[in-house]
């Protein structure tokens, strides 16, 4: 079996899976956020209205975490009401890990999950949204579902699950200077397309993938939700173990693959081969080389679970020191605690120098939400990880998906930049 297939195999109390069965697994975290809360409580409401059931209590509140991220700062009344039915929530029922902003570290749940020690190695990890993949980076099975499915898993720790077949990509080799991660998930997704993943789980591998950083591999299994995969997963290494054992994680059950474990299609890409890409609107399969697309934009926007880490951040500025952007430029650390070390290490001077604008953790402009949505016919260079029309606001603006390097380059022309040409 792959690891995929042993995690759910272990989670099912089976001695083995295969693609195809399904099987009721014990879950070991749940995760809400404040659209995804208020949904479940919503479901919970409708239940006991209908006299279906009554919910006095959950299966067990310490497998639950909760953060406050998609629409924080609150952006209108409904916002608000959304974040007091949280705290109400986790209050009735005893959920302590509950990430309140403005109270501390608190950020975007994708990058809460790793940035906490939240999720560790060997896990089954659900959560209400469908970038809920990232996690699977440190070798945890780890898929987002809807509120009915969360609300069955918190009041019985389990739910039933669809092995996947698994497609596996091969990077060989170190990725070029100015290349990241990003560029990388994007070739993948221009190759499969958006639903060449769909239902089934994205497993990396490779000594390009072990060369990378943990940061920089999240970025990989963040973006399977872009190719419709049921979940990402890279089989961990010391690497994983010591970014963990930072975030007080000392102990774990991690899983690996069989010598003989089976895919169904595996996918081999050559690391010098790879360039700094964009994906063009309106779908993040529509890749292209950056130096062939020379568009003028309104807006760079730096954050996300996907390009707000602490890596992606250096990235950045390493690109913005010294320079001055030439269009509207936000910054928005992932987590509170990347923005303080981001404050400590001098990052943060190097953006507000540069002339942008760094705000506080939060979704925002990513689901088109606040902080930063874009206009008619505005044009974004973003680092976040999707495109379609209205995602970042008017359903008429256009967003370009790209690096950390490429969105700090453009936002310093005023266009779409390689940053091998700064």
């Amino acid at each position: 079996m792959n690891i995929t297939e042993k995690i759910l195999a272990r989670a099912s109390s089976k001695d083995n899976v295969e693609p195809g069965d399904v099987q009721f697994a014990n879950i070991d975290k749940i995760m809400l956020h404040d659209v995804s809360g208020p949904g479940v409580i919503k479901t919970f409401e409708k239940l006991e209205k209908e006299g279906i059931i009554k919910v006095d209590k959950l299966f067990d509140p310490s497998m639950i975490w909760v953060t406050e991220d998609h629409f924080v700062p609150s952006v209108d009344k409904i916002s608000a009401e959304n974040i007091a039915k949280l705290s109400k929530f986790t209050n009735k029922f005893g959920i302590t890990k509950h990430f309140k902003y403005g109270m501390g570290q608190y950020g975007i749940c994708h990058t809460m999950s790793h940035e906490e020690g939240l999720v560790s190695p060997g896990e089954l990890y659900v959560g209400g949204d469908s970038h809920t993949n990232t996690t699977g980076a440190l070798g945890a099975f780890a898929c987002g579902l809807g509120h009915t499915d969360i609300a069955y898993a918190i009041l019985h720790g389990e739910l039933w699950f669809k092995v996947p077949e698994t497609l596996y990509f091969k990077l060989n080799g170190k990725l070029p200077e100015n290349v990241m991660a990003k560029d990388f998930i994007l070739r993948i997704i221009g190759d499969i397309t958006t639903e060449g993943a769909a239902g089934k789980a994205m497993q990396f591998g490779g000594s390009g993938i072990s060369d990378m950083s943990v940061e920089s591999r999240l970025t990989l299994t963040n973006m399977t939700t872009e190719a419709g995969a049921k979940n990402g997963i890279i089989e961990p290494d010391q690497k994983v173990f010591d970014y963990i054992s930072e975030r007080g994680i000392t102990k774990c059950d991690p899983v690996y693959d069989d010598d003989d474990a089976q895919y169904e299609k595996t996918f081999e890409y050559e690391a010098s081969e790879l360039e700094p890409l964009v994906a063009k609107p309106f779908s993040p399969q529509n890749v292209s080389p950056v130096r062939e697309t020379n568009i003028e934009i309104d807006k760079s926007y730096i954050g996300s679970c996907t390009g707000a880490k602490y890596e992606d951040l250096v990235a950045a500025a390493k690109i913005l020191k010294g320079r001055t952007v030439k269009v509207r430029t936000e910054v928005l650390p992932a987590t509170i605690s990347i923005y303080k070390k981001a404050t400590e290490n001098g990052l943060i001077q190097i953006f507000i120098d540069a002339g942008a604008v760094v705000g506080p953790p939060t979704c925002g402009a990513c689901c088109g939400a606040q902080m930063g949505v874009l206009a008619k016919d505005e044009v974004c260079v973003s680092t976040t990880n999707r495109n379609f029309p209205g995602r970042m606001g008017d359903l008429e603006s256009k967003a370009y998906l790209a690096s950390p390097l490429v969105t700090a380059a453009s936002a310093v022309t005023g266009k779409l930049t390689d940053p091998r040409d700064l």
